[in-house]
């Protein structure tokens, strides 16, 4: 029995042309009654003519971003468009967009103002953000420190978009465009229970490591613990600087403890000279955790039910990281399965926020509404 039901219909195709995907996710998740879109896709498409096309079929509001694959009512997906449309009888969104990123506190600030001004506490008592900005902005951190002290006591998770491992170029969809260089701000506003999620599946060994050289601008570390980092690194987890790949770095993370808690800081790939460039901003002197892992169906299943209720619809920010190594131990179909059991729509990212910090390796998630279990 459902309790506070949310008008929601979600739908994925794996169509090449932009008519036929759109008409085809069109035909899984119109609705009656008002509703707004969130999509995200490969970037293989022509992304102006898909994003007229999103604009032409879905006039309620339709946002996104570009993916490293997707998470739909299929599971994991790579390549192809999944979308979801939110009735907008329970559920209020506002989209505010940022760009160019260097301006970011100033706009973060007039966000928090227009939030502020605009709630509406008595009809939507609860709310909060969901963050979609360009993965190679290098952005992250400055704007989601810049919103969490914008926004108060409204939390907010994101992710960082993709280009399915390219590297080369990501996108955010807003204003009816795809634009680089820029970030949206959802803000969801709903009578519905709401509760915010950071998973990962990994915990800290006693394996420490300083940082002793690195360029934070560019996110590279030359450096750890006084050695060239590629080796100093091979040489913790046991492993030859040849076999360094996205794979080893996925299985093998290391970790930053903030308070008490820990967040995955992940390296992207190594550079021809021995360097490692990182996901996340890292610093010279600061202590880094060798992590390991621990059962990642447990602790899905342990955080999405929490409360002893299923959730009607969990948005979800899952670093493409974590995707590569459930693929490597072929367990990523099983991992998919369980997700759309409890009915995640989002997208793997090339990073994530939580709590105004941004972090790798790791799931965040909105969890929306509620079902009896």
């Amino acid at each position: 029995m459902l309790r506070d039901c949310i008008n929601l219909r979600m739908g994925t195709t794996l169509a090449a042309g932009e008519r036929t995907a759109v008409d085809d996710i069109r035909r899984q998740i119109e609705q009656p009654g008002p509703f707004v879109t969130l999509f995200f896709c490969s970037p293989s498409y022509d992304l102006p003519q898909l994003g007229a096309r999103l604009v032409d079929a879905f006039p309620g509001g339709v946002m996104g971003c570009t993916s490293a694959g997707q998470i739909g009512p299929t599971g994991f997906q790579r390549g192809g468009i999944t979308a979801v449309s939110i009735g907008k009888d329970a559920v209020r969104v506002t989209p505010y967009a940022m760009g160019p990123l260097r301006l970011a506190s100033t706009q973060a600030a007039a966000i928090g103002a227009k939030v502020r001004a605009q709630r509406d506490a008595s009809k939507w008592p609860n709310a909060f953000g969901f963050l979609l900005i360009d993965g190679l902005s290098l952005s992250e951190e400055r704007v989601a420190s810049s919103l969490f002290h914008a926004l108060g006591d409204v939390p907010f998770i994101g992710g960082s978009a993709g280009d399915d491992l390219a590297f080369k170029e990501t996108f955010v969809f807003a204003d009816g465009e795809f634009h680089r260089d820029a970030a949206v701000l959802l803000l969801f506003e709903t009578s519905l229970p709401v509760r915010t999620l950071k998973l990962q599946h990994f915990a800290p060994t006693g394996v420490r490591m300083v940082i002793t050289g690195a360029d934070p601008d560019r996110r590279i570390v030359t450096e750890i613990n006084g050695e060239p980092a590629a080796k100093a690194y091979a040489r913790l987890i046991g492993r030859s600087v040849d076999e360094l790949t996205a794979e080893i770095f996925a299985q093998h993370p290391v970790m930053l403890k903030l308070g008490r808690d820990y967040y995955v800081r992940s390296i992207q790939r190594m550079n021809p000279d021995g360097t490692l460039t990182f996901f996340c901003a890292i610093e010279a002197g600061i202590v880094l955790h060798l992590g390991r892992g621990v059962d990642v169906i447990e602790a899905i299943e342990a955080s999405f039910s929490a409360g002893g209720t299923k959730p009607q619809l969990v948005l979800g920010c899952d670093c493409i990281l974590r995707r590569l190594e459930l693929e490597q131990r072929g367990i990523d179909r099983c991992v998919g399965e369980l997700m759309a059991e409890y009915h995640v729509f989002g997208f793997s990212t090339y990073g994530e926020q939580y709590a105004g910090v941004h972090v790798n390796q790791t799931f965040t998630g909105v969890s929306l509404g509620a079902e009896d279990t």
